[in-house]
């Protein structure tokens, strides 16, 4: 089970924990089993169509997904997956 690390703008929609161990083999079912555990979480990481929202940065140990299969990047049981939304100021 990977272990999903979410960050404090998002804590409130997950019951304020800061890391969730989640199933999936790839991005793409890690992510819809949180949302589906979580489901206030979705509309702030997924677009209407199920795409990840581009403002929401997802990274595999480290390395953002974009630059290796995005949602079906590939993700094993002692993984961590931390989602990093943009933030915007001025």
């Amino acid at each position: 089970m990977s272990t999903v690390f979410i960050p404090a703008v998002l804590r409130a929609s997950v019951g304020g924990v800061k890391s969730l161990p989640v199933d999936g083999g790839t991005i793409r079912a890690v992510v819809d089993a949180l949302v589906t555990q979580h489901p206030s979480l979705k509309p702030q990481v997924l677009t209407d169509e199920g795409e990840l929202n581009r403002f929401v940065n997802v990274y595999v140990n480290g390395q953002d997904v974009r630059y290796l299969a995005g949602l079906d990047t590939p993700v094993g049981a002692t993984d961590e997956v931390r989602l990093l939304p943009a933030m915007a100021g001025g």
